[in-house]
């Protein structure tokens, strides 16, 4: 599973320098950060309406939509999914009511 992440995201580091007409990440990249925040969004509310219907399979997609333009965003600020997978690393085993405690929310 790492494997998969860390190669998707060289090709989306690899898209930083690319022509915007070329590849869809680097277009992207060249809209700017509203751009990609936005294709979460609505990525995230897909995922939503798609478990709301109950169909496994779509959901899937929609999730693999909304982890690819999260991944995107990470690579935008500098940051890849290993970050990602050491910070849920830090928390496998904590209590989730503990660590919203911890952080105040």
């Amino acid at each position: 599973m790492e494997d998969t992440l860390g190669r998707l995201a060289q090709v989306l580091e690899s898209r930083k320098g690319a022509d915007p007409e070329s590849s869809y990440v680097a277009r992207l990249y060249d809209k700017g950060l509203d751009a990609i925040l936005k294709k979460i969004g609505e990525e995230a509310t897909e995922t939503v309406m798609a478990a709301k219907d109950g169909q496994p399979e779509r959901i899937v997609s929609e999730v693999a939509d909304l982890w690819f333009h999260s991944l995107v965003l990470l690579a935008h600020q500098g940051l890849g999914p290993e970050a990602v997978l050491a910070e849920l690393g830090r928390r496998v085993g904590l209590s989730g009511l503990d660590e919203k405690r911890r952080r105040g929310d």
